[in-house]
């Protein structure tokens, strides 16, 4: 397994790492909840067919402290596109987990001449006080690994200090994480999405992880019917909220088969 080609752009004048691996037509992901500490198999069984390009997200790993001037939801949206287009992912698909499937989905409704598909997998961007979705602002931190994966030791070594890292600021940049998607999703993960989400026009294909402990299984059906573009929805069974992480080969194979 080979690593990834970095490179870094330039978003509202911070530095942001963009990873590049595979080749053939382009497929963009923006990674979930905690952002991307480090490259994982999931983007390795895109990159077997596609040329996979994630970019980091401001104040997440590899996005430096670009989420500290973003104070509105617009704001967010305009970086993300920013970033999309210096990565060279203009009329691409698009992946988005959990945080950043609601950003995809958003990016969709507001410039749907600039995706060609879509996956989203448990985004974040709805509520409904008759079923709400599990706050993991609110959790101790022992048991974010539980809710984030079926196995909680994905998670684990997905956060774990890497070899050369320096552990002093290790922990730190994990915690911006957290705050920036925080700052984003404030309150409850709630960003009216659903006024959107029948803007958009790209095929769409949901994904959720039978085990997931945070979007409740009903709002994939809020999504599905919402969304009036093609939309099908596939649960993954042995997979928590980060799906991709749990179950990265067949989730990878879901999405290749509905970008081909």
């Amino acid at each position: 397994m080979t690593d990834p080609e970095t490179l870094t752009i330039d978003v509202n004048g911070f530095p942001t790492r963009v990873w590049r691996k595979g080749s053939g037509p382009k497929l963009g992901f923006l990674a979930g909840y905690g952002g991307l500490p480090r490259w994982m198999p999931f983007l390795d069984a895109l990159a077997e067919r596609r040329t996979v390009i994630v970019p980091s997200l401001p104040g997440f790993p590899g996005g430096d402290r670009g989420h500290t001037i973003l104070d509105m939801h617009l704001d967010w949206l305009l970086a993300v596109r920013e970033t999309l287009a210096k990565a060279e992912l203009h009329g691409a698909d698009l992946v988005g987990s959990s945080v950043g499937g609601s950003l995809v989905a958003d990016f969709a409704a507001i410039w749907p001449n600039e995706v060609r598909r879509i996956a989203l997998i448990a985004p974040f961007g709805l509520f409904d006080e008759k079923d709400p979705a599990t706050d993991p602002w609110a959790q101790r931190a022992d048991a974010i690994p539980g809710l984030m994966c079926a196995d909680p030791e994905i998670w684990k070594a997905l956060k774990a200090v890497p070899e050369g890292a320096n552990s002093i600021e290790w922990p730190i940049e994990q915690t911006r994480a957290n705050e920036a998607a925080a700052r984003l999703l404030w309150p409850l993960g709630n960003t009216k999405l659903e006024k959107r989400l029948p803007l958009i026009q790209a095929p769409t294909l949901l994904i959720w992880g039978a085990q997931d402990r945070i979007m409740p299984r009903g709002y994939a059906e809020k999504f599905r019917v919402s969304i009036h573009a093609p939309t099908e929805l596939r649960v993954i069974d042995g997979a928590g909220h980060l799906a991709e992480l749990d179950r990265p080969r067949e989730v990878a194979e879901a999405i290749l088969g509905w970008t081909a």
